[in-house]
C-alpha cells in the first residue's frame, strides 16, 4: 500500500513538473526521462508530428551514455513517413499503444532502422513500448517510443501492461502542453506580425516616423541588455522584455490617423503657401497695371508694389521653422491689417486670419489647432490598441504605448497622469521618445540636435520634475543612444 502511494505521489510530481515546463525541448526531454523512470527502461525516442512525417526530437540510451536532441544537432536521422511500415507511424495513425515484447519476433513492422542502430552502437533492442501523444482534440502531436524495460539485475523484460495507461496519460498531458505552447507561440507570432504591419504602414505614410520607432527599439534593446548586466534592483525579467519592446514598436500607431498635412508640415504656412504666392503675384501685377493705366497714380502704385514685394519676401523668410521674436510677430500683425487687389480689382486682406495665425507660431510649424490634432495620436493609439486582446505579460502594452507623452509632474497628455501613475516602463519610453525626437536627422520641420544638447534639454526637464532623473542617468550611462 505504501509503495502504491509513493508511486502515485511520484506521478503527481511528474505531472506538475511537466505542466510547469514552458520550453518545448525541455518538455519533450522530460517526458522521455519520466517515462523511462516509470517503466524502468534503458532508453527511448521522442518524435513530433509535422505534416505527414514524424521527426526525431530526443533520443536517450542510458547504457550507452547517449543523450541527443535535434535542437543541439545531435540527431541526424531522416524523418519517418506516416505509413504502415514503421511501428511509431502505426501508433500515430491508429492512435493506439503498441507493446512489443521482442521486436525480432515481429514481422508486422519495419525494424531495419532499429537493427541498423543496434549494429552501429553494439546494442541489442528487444522490448519496445510505443505511445502516441494525443491532445484534447484527439490530434496526434507526436510519438513516445521506449526500449528495453529492465529488471533490477539489468536483464531485459517486456514492458508491463499496467504501465501503458500511465504513460499514455502522461503523453497526452504533454500533447496538451505542447499544443498550448504552439497556440501561445502562434498568438505571439500574430502579435508580432500585427506590429510589423502597423510599423510598415506608418513607414509608407511617413518614413521618418518609422525610422523614429526603429531607433527607439534599438535604444531600448541595447539599454535593457546593459541594465540587466549591472546587477541593479531595477531590471527587466526575461518575460517582460518583449512586451516592453512591443510597446515601443506600437507607441506611434495612432499616427496612422493623423493627417499628413499636419504630420509632415515642414513650414509655418504648409500647404497654404501656394495660395499666398498666387495672391501676391496677382496683387503685384495689379499695381503694375494701375501704374500703367493711371499715370496720376503711378508713384502710389509703384510704392504699393514695393511694399508688397517686401511683405512677400518677409513672409517667405519667416515661413521656415525657427523661433519668432516679438518684433517679427508684430510685423506679421501689421501685415494682417494691409489690403491688396485681386484679379477682379476687389480689395482683399493681404493675408487671411488663418495665415496670420500660422505665421505667428512662435516655435516650430504647428498652430494650436494643428498641435491638438498632432497630440491626438496618443489617444488614437490607446483606442486602436484597446481593440487588440493583449493578455498575460502583454496586458500592459496598450497603457505603456499610449502614455509616452505623460510627464511626472502631470503636465503631459492625454490624461495628465503623474507620479506613481506612471510605471518605470513608461518613464523610460518617454525618455527614449524625446531623445530621438531631438536628435533625429530626418524630420522635415526641424534640424537635429547633438546628443550633448539633447541631454541638456532632458536634464532640464528632469530638474523641472517632468522626467525621472534616475532613469535618465541610467540611459546616459548605458551608451545605448550612441551611434553604432
Amino acid at each position: 500500500m505504501m509503495q502504491t502511494k509513493k508511486g502515485l505521489d511520484r506521478i503527481v510530481q511528474i505531472m506538475i513538473s511537466l505542466s510547469a515546463d514552458h520550453d518545448v525541448d525541455i518538455l519533450l526531454e522530460n517526458i522521455l526521462r519520466y517515462a523511462m523512470e516509470i517503466t524502468h527502461c534503458d532508453g527511448g525516442t521522442v518524435y513530433t508530428k509535422e505534416e505527414e512525417h514524424l521527426h526525431f526530437r530526443n533520443m536517450i540510451t542510458e547504457s550507452l551514455g547517449k543523450c541527443a536532441s535535434s535542437k543541439d544537432g545531435g540527431i541526424d536521422l531522416p524523418s519517418v513517413p506516416l505509413g504502415r511500415r514503421h511501428v511509431c507511424a502505426c501508433a500515430a495513425l491508429d492512435k493506439k499503444v503498441i507493446n512489443l515484447p521482442n521486436i525480432y519476433e515481429s514481422e508486422e513492422y519495419d525494424f531495419s532502422g532499429a537493427r541498423e542502430y543496434d549494429a552501429i552502437n553494439g546494442y541489442h533492442t528487444v522490448s519496445m513500448l510505443v505511445i502516441p501523444m494525443v491532445d484534447e482534440k484527439e490530434r496526434v502531436i507526436g510519438v513516445l517510443q521506449l526500449i528495453n524495460a529492465q529488471a533490477p539485475d539489468g536483464s531485459i523484460l517486456p514492458f508491463k501492461k499496467e504501465d501503458e495507461a500511465m504513460i499514455f496519460g502522461l503523453s497526452s498531458l504533454v500533447a496538451v502542453c505542447l499544443n498550448n505552447m504552439r497556440l501561445s507561440q502562434a498568438f505571439s507570432d500574430l502579435l508580432h506580425s500585427f506590429v510589423q504591419t502597423m510599423v510598415q504602414a506608418i513607414g509608407l505614410r511617413t518614413p521618418y516616423n518609422a525610422n523614429h520607432t526603429k531607433s527607439m527599439v534599438r535604444y531600448a534593446d541595447r539599454f535593457i541588455h546593459w541594465l540587466n548586466a549591472q546587477g541593479l534592483d531595477w531590471h527587466f525579467e526575461e518575460d517582460a522584455i518583449d512586451p516592453f519592446l512591443m510597446s515601443v514598436w506600437l507607441h506611434d500607431i495612432g499616427k496612422l490617423i493623423t493627417p499628413l498635412s499636419v504630420m509632415e508640415k515642414s513650414t509655418r504656412l504648409g500647404g497654404r503657401i501656394s495660395e499666398i504666392k498666387h495672391r501676391f503675384t496677382v496683387a503685384i501685377l495689379m499695381e503694375e497695371l494701375r501704374a500703367l493705366r493711371e499715370p496720376a497714380l503711378r508713384e502710389d502704385a509703384l510704392a504699393k508694389k514695393e511694399t508688397l514685394e517686401k511683405a512677400r519676401d518677409f513672409i517667405y523668410s519667416i515661413n521656415e521653422p525657427g523661433f519668432l521674436t516679438d518684433e517679427l510677430a508684430e510685423e506679421v500683425q501689421r501685415l494682417s491689417e494691409l489690403t491688396c487687389f485681386d484679379e477682379n480689382g476687389n480689395e482683399i486682406p493681404l493675408i487671411t486670419e488663418d495665415e496670420r495665425e500660422a505665421l505667428s507660431v512662435r516655435k516650430g510649424t504647428l498652430t494650436d489647432a494643428e498641435r491638438r490634432i498632432m497630440d491626438d495620436h496618443v489617444s488614437h493609439t490607446a483606442q486602436m490598441l484597446s481593440n487588440v486582446n493583449f493578455t498575460g505579460e502583454y496586458a500592459p502594452v496598450p497603457l505603456w504605448a499610449a502614455a509616452h507623452h505623460e510627464l511626472l509632474d502631470g503636465s503631459g497628455y492625454p490624461d495628465g497622469r503623474s507620479g506613481d501613475e506612471l510605471p518605470t516602463e513608461v518613464r523610460l519610453l518617454t525618455i527614449l521618445d524625446i531623445y530621438d525626437a531631438l536628435t533625429a536627422g530626418d524630420r522635415p520641420y526641424k534640424a537635429p540636435l547633438s546628443p550633448a544638447k539633447a541631454f541638456d534639454i532632458l536634464r532640464s526637464m528632469a530638474s523641472e520634475g517632468k522626467l525621472d532623473p534616475d532613469i535618465l542617468d541610467l540611459f546616459y550611462r548605458s551608451g545605448a543612444w550612441e551611434d553604432e
